[in-house]
């Protein structure tokens, strides 16, 4: 990966095996203009993807139907110091008929994916489950 500084506070982070880009900027609370992620969002869309495809991992590897998916991500941030205090993640599933010892596995995975282990502790990770 490798990030060049676009100036106004903004950054462009590329993947190089991909060639894929993405913008960032500071949030509107924080002297920026919010026109794209900010570096504190990423971290929000990591943690909630990371859920989504190390439980469609899982799913693959057992065999279990692994439909429709979608996450909704709410960003609490903290003052003194500035840091994220919470990140909540709605995980809406629909068209999957998962048994109750297939809804504890998933909802364990959620709480243990990488990006989640990563994150330091004081970080309050709120996750929930909607079945559509």
């Amino acid at each position: 990966m490798k990030i060049n500084y676009t100036g106004n506070l903004n950054c462009e982070a590329l993947h190089i095996k991909s060639g894929t880009a993405i913008s960032t900027d500071a949030p509107t609370d924080n002297n920026g203009k919010g026109a794209a992620f900010s570096p504190t969002d990423l971290t929000c869309v990591s943690l909630a993807t990371c859920i989504i495809t190390t439980m469609a991992i899982a799913a693959e590897k057992k065999s279990i139907v692994f439909g429709k998916m979608n996450a909704d991500i709410q960003k609490i941030m903290a003052d003194n110091p500035r840091r994220i205090q919470e990140i909540k993640i709605e995980l809406n599933v629909s068209e999957i008929e998962w048994t109750p010892k297939e809804k504890t596995m998933m909802q364990n995975i959620a709480h243990t994916c990488p990006v989640s282990r990563s994150l330091h502790p004081e970080v309050i990770q709120t996750i929930s489950f909607n079945y559509l």
